[in-house]
C-alpha cells in the first residue's frame, strides 16, 4: 500500500490525537467533581481515591499489553476496541448508580485507555516517516496534553456547576464516536511482522501486585495498619514482586525485561517517574478537596485557580523537550527536581485563609516543575539503551507514570486525611501538611537521580546493560554511535527492509523531536520500538 497523502497523514494524526485529548482530559476532569461525586454517593475519601485509582491501576497494569497485542493482532482493530470500549464505560460512569458501580465502570474505561495513547502512537510512527514531519506531529500530539490540562479543570468545572458531575463523563463520547467513525475510513491497518507472545503470568501477577498494595495503602486507615488484612497484603506484595522478578528472568520474551535494570539511567528513570507522579497525583487530589472542601470554593472556581499550573505546564513541556535535544537531561531534570521540591515546601504554610496571589504562585512553580520533567525521563531511560530495544524502555517508563499517579492518590491521600481532626473545613489543611511533605521529598529525589542518571559512570553502565542483549536485538545504541543521547539519530526501517537486527535501513535521520508533557509521546531517541508494546512502533511493519 502507497504512503498516505500529506492530507491524510494530517488527518490520521488529528484522530489518534482525538483519543489522547479524552484519555488526558479525564484525569483532570474528574478531579474537580470529586466533592459533588462524594456528596451525592456518599463516598467516604477512601471511595474518592477509588475512583481515581482504579483507573490509572489498570491502566498502569495493561499498557505493554495493549500493545503487544495491537502488534499481533493489528493497530487499528485494537485502536476500534479501545475507542468503543472507553467510550461505553463513559456513558455507565455517567449512569452509575453508586460508588462500586462508578469504580468499576472506572476500571472499564482504563481497560479502553490502555489500547488508546500507546497504539496511537505506533499509527503515527507508521504514518508519518520522514524525520521532520514526525517531530512535528509529535509536538501537536504532546500540545494536546497541555490543552487538556487546561481544558479539564476548567470545563469540568462548569459542567460540574451547570449540569452536574455526570456530565464531565459526557464529554467522552461525542470524542470517542466521532474518532470511532473516522478511523475506520481514513486509519489503515497495520501490524508487526512478528508480534510477541503473550505473557499472562507475568500479567496476572503485575496486576496483582499493584492491586494488592494500591488496597492496602487506601484502606491501612480503616482496617488499622496492623491488622492481619493489610498486613497480609503487604506480605503478598512482597512475594508477588519476588515471584515476577523470578518468572521474568527465565522468560524468553517477559513482559517486563529485567536486563534494563542493571542500567543506572534505566533504573533512574523508573523511580523519577514513579516520584514526579506521585506528586502530580497528590498535588491534584489534596488541591481539589482543600479548595471545594476546606475553602468553600464552586466546582468553577476551583478549576479555574488551577489554570496557572496547566498554563505553565503546557508552555515548558515542549520546551524541555527540546532543551533535552540541545543540552541533554540533567538540567531539566534538576530543575524539575527543585521546583517540585520548593512547592512542596510552600505548601506547608497554607491555611484555610492563605491568599489567592499566593496559591496562584506555587500552582505556577508547580507546573514549570512537572512540565518540564516528562522529556527528561524517557530520554534517561533508554539513554544507552539498543535501539531495537528503546520502545520497550520508554513503554516501562510510561507504566511507571501510571503506577505512580496510582500510589500517590492512594499514598498521600489516605496519610492526609488520617491526620484530619474534626471536620474537614477544620482540619484538613494542617492534617495535608504531611502530604506536602511527600510530595517535596519527590522533588527531592528527582533532582538527585536527575544528577546520578546523567553521569559518566551511569551512561558506563547503560552500556553494560545493552551488551547483556544479543547482536541481533543490539544494533545501534538508542543514543547512536558518536552523538549525544538526546540528539541521536533514527533508523526507520521498511517493511521491504533487511531483517530486524541488520544494518540495512532506510537512511538516518538527525532531527530531534520535541519531547511530550504527558505519559504517551516519546523524544526522537527512541523512533524505532520494537514489536513488544506498541507504544511508539517503528515504520517497519505490514500495513494495509
Amino acid at each position: 500500500m502507497s504512503e498516505p497523502s500529506p492530507r491524510r497523514r494530517q488527518l490520521i494524526l488529528a484522530i489518534c490525537c482525538m483519543s489522547l485529548f479524552i484519555v488526558a482530559i479525564d484525569n483532570t476532569i474528574v478531579n474537580v467533581a470529586l466533592p459533588s461525586i462524594q456528596h451525592d454517593l456518599h463516598a467516604p475519601v477512601s471511595g474518592l481515591q477509588w475512583i481515581i485509582d482504579a483507573y490509572t491501576l489498570v491502566l498502569a497494569s495493561l499498557l505493554m499489553l495493549a500493545g503487544s497485542t495491537a502488534d499481533r493482532l493489528g493497530r487499528r482493530r485494537i485502536f476500534q476496541l479501545g475507542l468503543v470500549l472507553f467510550t461505553l464505560a463513559s456513558a455507565l460512569c455517567s449512569a452509575a448508580p453508586s460508588l462500586g458501580w462508578l469504580v468499576a465502570f472506572r476500571a472499564l474505561q482504563a481497560v479502553g485507555g490502555s489500547m488508546l495513547n500507546p497504539v496511537a502512537m505506533s499509527i503515527i510512527s507508521n504514518t508519518f516517516t520522514d524525520a521532520k514531519e514526525r517531530a512535528r506531529a509529535i509536538g501537536v500530539w504532546g500540545g494536546v496534553v497541555g490543552l487538556s490540562m487546561a481544558a479539564g479543570p476548567v470545563l469540568g468545572g462548569l459542567l460540574v456547576q451547570a449540569v452536574g458531575w455526570r456530565s464531565v463523563f459526557w464529554v467522552n463520547i461525542p470524542v470517542g464516536v466521532a474518532a470511532l467513525v473516522l478511523t475506520a475510513l481514513f486509519v489503515p491497518e497495520s501490524r508487526a511482522q512478528r508480534g510477541r507472545r503473550p505473557d499472562p503470568i507475568g500479567q496476572i501477577l503485575v496486576i496483582a501486585v499493584l492491586a494488592a498494595v494500591t488496597y492496602a495503602i487506601i484502606e491501612g486507615p480503616d482496617h488499622r495498619w496492623t491488622s492481619p488484612l493489610i498486613l497480609g497484603l503487604f506480605a503478598f506484595t512482597a512475594a508477588g514482586v519476588a515471584a515476577l522478578v523470578r518468572y521474568e528472568s527465565r522468560r524468553e520474551e517477559p513482559l517486563i525485561e529485567l536486563r534494563f535494570f542493571r542500567s543506572i539511567p534505566f533504573s533512574g528513570a523508573t523511580v523519577i517517574a514513579v516520584c514526579a507522579f506521585i506528586a502530580l497525583a497528590g498535588f491534584l487530589f489534596i488541591n481539589t478537596l482543600y479548595l471545594q472542601d476546606v475553602r468553600g470554593f464552586s466546582a468553577m472556581k476551583a478549576g479555574l485557580m488551577t489554570l496557572p499550573m496547566a498554563a505553565i505546564t503546557a508552555v515548558f513541556a515542549p520546551l524541555s523537550g527540546r532543551l533535552v535535544a540541545e543540552r541533554g537531561a540533567r538540567g531539566p531534570l534538576l530543575a524539575s527536581g527543585i521546583f517540585i521540591g520548593v512547592t512542596g515546601l510552600l505548601f506547608l504554610s497554607v491555611t484555610n485563609t492563605t491568599s489567592l496571589l499566593y496559591l496562584g504562585i506555587v500552582y505556577a512553580l508547580f507546573g514549570f516543575g512537572f512540565g518540564v520533567v516528562n522529556a527528561p525521563i524517557t530520554n534517561t531511560a533508554v539513554s544507552g539503551m539498543p535501539r531495537a530495544q528503546s520502545g520497550v524502555a520508554a513503554a516501562v517508563a510510561s507504566t511507571s507514570r501510571q503506577v505512580g499517579q496510582s500510589l500517590g492518590v492512594a499514598l498521600i491521600g489516605t496519610v492526609a486525611v488520617a491526620r484530619v481532626h474534626g471536620s474537614m473545613r477544620e482540619g484538613f489543611s494542617t492534617a495535608s501538611h504531611v502530604g506536602w511533605a511527600i510530595v517535596a521529598g519527590c522533588g527531592l529525589v528527582v533532582a538527585v537521580l536527575g544528577v546520578l542518571t546523567t553521569t559518566a559512570r551511569a551512561k558506563a553502565s547503560a552500556e553494560r546493560a545493552a551488551a547483556l542483549f544479543p547482536a541481533s536485538e543490539r544494533g545501534t545504541s538508542a543514543t547512536g554511535s558518536g552523538t549525544p543521547a538526546d540528539a541521536a539519530p533514527a533508523a526507520d526501517q521498511r517493511a521491504d527492509s533487511a531483517p530486524r537486527g541488520s544494518s540495512r535501513t532506510r537512511g538516518t535521520e538527525n532531527e530531534p523531536v520535541t519531547a511530550e508533557p504527558d505519559t504517551e509521546p516519546e523524544p526522537a531517541v527512541f523512533r524505532t520500538v520494537t514489536t513488544r508494546t506498541g507504544a511508539a512502533a517503528p515504520p517497519d511493519t505490514e500495513t494495509r
